[in-house]
């Protein structure tokens, strides 16, 4: 019969062995113990600096500029500031055949588009398209996404106009040069924020807004932008200007006397149409263009319409005359009266946060289809640069937009180009064909806008959010909860409270585990996650996976000390606890209320009549061991140890020895 292994690799020497041959038996070798070493030794200056360029510079950005001479390090340099002259010089015809039907085709969606965002935003038509004609040519100059399509978005929108008309009596209608300056005021601070972001490298911020979060926030602000069309779509002239469900909804059905049958019969015809439109493109998509021309086409129907049968005789209220000629310059019209600054600075940050957020999801999500990289830092500059232009030519805020940035990848773009096409056709449009615009329908508008925010309500990924982990789900109801009853600025800082608390109940309670023994092997596991794991009798081994300081010593001494008195308690003579072994792999960082922490262990233990050793501290937390040794000694040499198995071996090893 052969003989078997124990855990720990030794012979149980059943053996049976032929007769008459002789046995030699080896003096047993003393187990192998790896000496714990220290991180080579740094300056203070040396360890800042890496801590500085990992948290600002994870990237490495300017890695290739070392060994380059200065010329090219120069002429590298104007790259990275200016993204485009990396694709221009060798851009050819083939490729701008390609950014020249997708740019008249995001053209198509963005010139409804802007019209309807600006109305949501409460401000004048001319405004909507302006911010789609100068940002995307700034941004093609700075941004290093070859699918981002910019301009105005439903999200921004919304948030400017709840949040400018709530912060102060300013009526849009009342005084819409007012609203105007407040709107891109607020502009310039959100790019100011944003370019800062980008130079600063603290893009990590807006990690902040996840995507549970995200989620439900923009599944509750299209509701909410839904509920506010329906003073489009059924003709109501006097509606709230709230931004939550019980107020509009009441807004809704006490104004049934204004109700105009013809609105709402034109307003469900153009309705079903953008559906259709959008049902057709999602389950073939390759018609894609039927989706993106379909705005433009109700658009045009309708004021045909309107005009032919002369509907504004008829209850339908139109866009009205709009003036042709493209952006003027508005840095004379920046307001900072110190009675609206603190309104238009807080707008600025939520909605330049928000955008950011949005532009640079969506730059990576196409980046990721596409294999190409985008750099987050130079989006944020990208992206806070157009909008502090934007501000100065009358433009309110803008960014990527998922469903403008979608049409674009569909339609077939290859650069940044296409953004240039659909600014020129924007400005043809400026120039000579506003007249056409007299008769369009404020109807359509609400119908396209409706349309447009029902993608933002994503079920699959809530439902997956709920399978996955229902902390998530509970972030997303939340945000989702407290825009539509609430407002929208109240929902994200819910969620965004809620996301932070989490963030904090990990730091401040750690997951701690007792790990046990894969028999047969020098593995050591959660004894409640593999059911093969055993206690090894004798040893507490403890494992802490995450920093240890100040803001959880408190919470692992506790619980350490729970463990300590169950163990004590137990009262088994065959499994009475000798050692208790605390496992550091997975600990990174340790601050001195950790380490004080550690000492503090050792009374508690010592007074039970145990012996605590230490587990392959990592390089941080054995450095300060040392230093904390240096005055005092706390930990001896034969504490620490590199494996849980060589603890268990040479601990073992030294038990037995001792027992007579």
């Amino acid at each position: 019969m052969e003989g078997t292994s124990d855990p720990y690799g030794g012979h149980n020497g059943s053996e049976i062995l032929p007769p008459m041959q002789a046995v030699v038996v080896e003096a047993p070798q003393p187990a192998v113990v790896h000496k714990v070493m220290a991180q080579p030794a740094q300056s203070s200056a040396s360890k800042m600096k890496g801590k500085v360029k990992e948290t600002f510079f994870p990237d490495d950005p300017f890695r290739s500029f070392k060994g380059q001479p200065l010329k090219k390090k120069c002429l590298m340099a104007v790259k990275y500031v200016f993204p485009v002259l990396e694709w221009v010089p060798g851009y050819s015809l083939s490729l701008f055949r390609s950014d020249l039907i997708a740019g008249l085709t995001i053209a198509s969606v963005a010139i409804p588009q802007g019209i309807s965002y600006a109305k949501l935003a409460d401000m004048p038509p001319l405004t909507g398209l302006y911010s789609s004609f100068v940002p995307p040519l700034v941004y093609t100059l700075l941004g290093s996404s070859r699918d981002l399509a910019v301009g105005p978005t439903s999200i921004t929108s919304l948030i400017m106009g709840s949040m400018l008309q709530k912060g102060v009596s300013v009526s849009p209608s009342a005084e819409p040069t007012l609203f105007l300056q407040l709107a891109l005021t607020s502009t310039l601070f959100a790019g100011l924020l944003q370019a800062s972001l980008g130079i600063l490298r603290l893009g990590f911020i807006i990690d902040f807004l996840s995507k549970a979060t995200l989620l439900g926030f923009k599944a509750g602000a299209a509701i909410i932008v839904s509920l506010q069309e329906l003073k489009d779509l059924l003709g109501i002239v006097h509606f709230t200007d709230e931004m939550n469900l019980v107020t509009v909804m009441a807004s809704v059905f006490q104004h049934t006397d204004e109700w105009s049958w013809q609105t709402i019969l034109m307003g469900a015809c153009f309705l079903v149409l953008l559906l259709s439109a959008r049902h057709v493109s999602m389950r073939w998509p390759e018609f894609f263009w039927i989706s993106a021309c379909a705005p433009l086409v109700s658009i045009i129907i309708s004021t045909v319409l309107i005009d032919l049968f002369k509907g504004q005789n008829h209850n339908i209220s139109t866009i009205g005359h709009l003036k042709c000629g493209l952006n003027h310059l508005s840095w004379d019209k920046l307001l900072f009266d110190p009675k609206y600054l603190g309104l238009t600075v807080k707008t600025g940050l939520v909605t330049g946060i928000i955008s950011l957020t949005e532009g640079v999801a969506v730059g990576r999500t196409f980046a990721s289809i596409k294999d190409y990289q985008v750099d987050g830092n130079k989006e944020m500059m990208a992206i806070g640069l157009m909008n502090i232009v934007g501000s100065c030519t009358s433009c309110y805020v803008t960014t990527g937009g998922f469903s403008r940035s979608a049409v674009n990848h569909n339609a077939g773009c290859k650069t940044a180009m296409s953004n240039v096409i659909m600014a020129l056709t924007v400005m043809v449009t400026l120039l000579f064909l506003m007249p056409l615009f007299v008769y369009t329908p404020n109807v359509v508008l609400g119908a396209i806008i409706i349309v447009a925010v029902i993608g933002l309500i994503d079920l699959p990924a809530a439902y997956h959010l709920w399978k996955m982990d229902k902390m998530d789900f509970l972030v997303c109801l939340c945000a989702f909860i407290g825009v539509i009853f609430f407002s929208v600025q109240q929902g994200l800082a819910i969620a965004v409270g809620i996301s932070i608390f989490r963030v904090l109940m990990q730091i401040t309670r750690p997951r701690m585990i007792i790990q046990g023994n894969i028999k047969g092997t020098d593995i050591y596991r959660n004894v409640l996650q593999y059911e093969e794991a055993q206690r090894v009798p004798g040893f507490l081994i403890l494992t802490v996976e995450a920093p240890i300081n100040f803001a959880n010593t408190n919470y692992l001494n506790e619980r350490t000390k729970r463990w300590l008195e169950d163990e004590s308690f137990s009262g088994n003579k065959q499994t009475e606890l000798r050692f208790v072994i605390f496992d550091l792999s997975a600990v990174p960082a340790i601050d001195t209320s950790g380490i004080a922490f550690l000492i503090d262990l050792k009374k508690p233990t010592e007074k039970l009549g145990l012996e605590l050793v230490l587990v392959n501290p990592t390089g941080e937390v054995m450095e300060k061991i040392q230093r904390a040794n240096d005055k005092h000694n706390h930990f001896r040499p034969d504490c620490l140890y590199l494996t849980i198995g060589e603890a268990i071996a040479s601990l073992s090893g030294e038990a037995s020895m001792a027992t007579p």
